[in-house]
């Protein structure tokens, strides 16, 4: 049974082009049993403020369209309005966000609470004024009723993640992490939405493990469909 409106104008398991906004909100209410979110912001950019982005540092990012924390907020609404009961969000974060940035995000949505995270150690270094960037952050959000042993089955994920990425995107992700977290919170069949999908490594990792995809990129995708 599809997971979208009638007369819905995006495609499951397809690249669509598309705003992930207007993606949503032609998904039934509580229908998704998990979302990737990495949205598209610029606050390390602005917080460290080396002043040549765009030029050298962080070119490929920087011409990416950014999102407002107005933009991710309402983005947040609308993955608690299509999560099942007990659904999971994975929330990709950097460390300015993990230690500054994301409860403004998250002050709007009380039947959601963070329940665990991961670091992800891409084995590589990057840029910092203090300490060298070498991690992003996943932050593991569940919608209420908030329960443990019935929607996770894979146990033995580690809480720090090694996995070197080829870098198709500028947002490229972990697809191994992603594989292992579908399969730990899914079933074969089941719905996974990612609303700002990038390099499409959800995509890949729904194709790998029998999952349904739906989901699209502003930038990124094919509108052929549209």
């Amino acid at each position: 049974m599809s997971i979208l409106i009638d007369g819905a104008t995006v495609k499951e398991n397809y690249k669509n082009l598309s705003d992930g906004l207007s993606l949503m909100r032609q998904i039934i209410d509580n229908r998704v049993k998990i979302v990737f979110f990495d949205p598209q912001y610029r606050g390390v950019l602005d917080k460290l403020s080396y002043g040549n982005e765009g030029k050298q540092r962080g070119k490929a990012r920087s011409a990416l369209t950014q999102m407002t924390s107005e933009t991710i907020e309402k983005f947040l609404c609308e993955i608690d309005r299509i999560l099942i009961p007990s659904g999971y969000l994975f929330f990709w974060v950097d460390k300015f966000h993990l230690v500054e940035g994301i409860n403004v995000w998250l002050r709007a949505l009380p039947d959601i609470s963070a329940v665990d995270m991961i670091t992800w150690d891409k084995m590589k270094i990057g840029m910092g004024y203090r300490t060298r960037r070498k991690a992003e952050y996943l932050v593991v959000l569940q919608k209420k009723p908030i329960l443990a042993k019935a929607t996770w089955t894979v146990h033995d994920i580690p809480d720090v993640w090694d996995e070197k990425v080829m870098k198709v995107h500028p947002h490229s992700k972990p697809i191994e992490l992603q594989k292992r977290l579908i399969l730990a919170t899914t079933n074969e069949q089941d719905y996974i939405c990612d609303p700002a999908a990038g390099g499409y490594t959800v995509f890949e990792a729904c194709r790998l493990t029998n999952r349904n995809f739906i989901g699209g990129d502003i930038e990124f995708g094919d509108s052929s469909c549209l």
